[in-house]
């Protein structure tokens, strides 16, 4: 029972940390962009000042292999394909209007981070290598709103792996598993899931 509320405390401690962080992270991320007007031109030092010519298909190919690369999966341990990282994105991004600002800033993020590895590598990021790959998202940690665009596709990778299946993510609890994690019960049903009730 003590290590119960050990445990239980631990997560609480872990969660308002995390909540923290993202604000932190966000107020940085605007005060960025209405630095740069808005722009996320000054997001990577290298990218031209013409915006890449990506669909979002593209863009989220993309996404996804940032995600893969920050969190890559193991033989005893899921990453972000196995939490499926990027249909917990796309859900919350699709189901909170709150997160609108995310989704526009990661999609755009995503096509000068092209930019930059065709300027870098002279391929898209798409086609790089491990290696490369290495080498275009160490360039572009190197600018703060870089750093913030990264943490941010990497704080939803955290979630995916934590959050309840019901929001995308972490099939069938292999994230809880892997971190020998026990989750509260009942599962929230639809309409009853925390974005749900926000709009009550």
């Amino acid at each position: 029972m003590r290590e119960d509320g050990r445990r239980l405390a631990e997560a609480d401690g872990a969660r308002s940390r995390l909540a923290a962080w993202r604000v932190q992270l966000l107020d940085r991320r605007r005060f960025l962009l209405r630095l740069a007007g808005g722009s996320l031109a000054a997001l990577f030092p290298l990218a031209g000042t013409a915006a890449p010519t990506l669909d979002a298909a593209a863009r989220w190919r993309i996404v996804d292999a940032v995600q893969r690369h920050l969190f890559p999966s193991e033989p005893d341990a899921p990453g972000a394909a196995e939490i499926k990282a990027l249909a917990y994105l796309r859900f919350m991004l699709g189901h909170d209007p709150d997160k609108a600002d995310d989704g526009r800033f990661i999609l755009q993020g995503a096509g000068w981070l092209d930019d930059m590895a065709q300027r870098l590598e002279q391929a898209p990021f798409g086609r790089l290598d491990e290696a490369g790959r290495e080498r275009v998202l160490r360039a572009v940690e190197k600018s703060e709103a870089g750093a913030n665009w990264l943490a941010l596709l990497l704080l939803y990778v955290i979630e995916a792996l934590l959050a309840d299946p019901v929001y995308g993510g972490n099939p069938d609890g292999v994230g809880w598993r892997w971190l020998a994690h026990v989750p509260g019960y009942p599962h929230p049903p639809p309409g009853k899931r925390y974005m749900e009730l926000r709009r009550r």
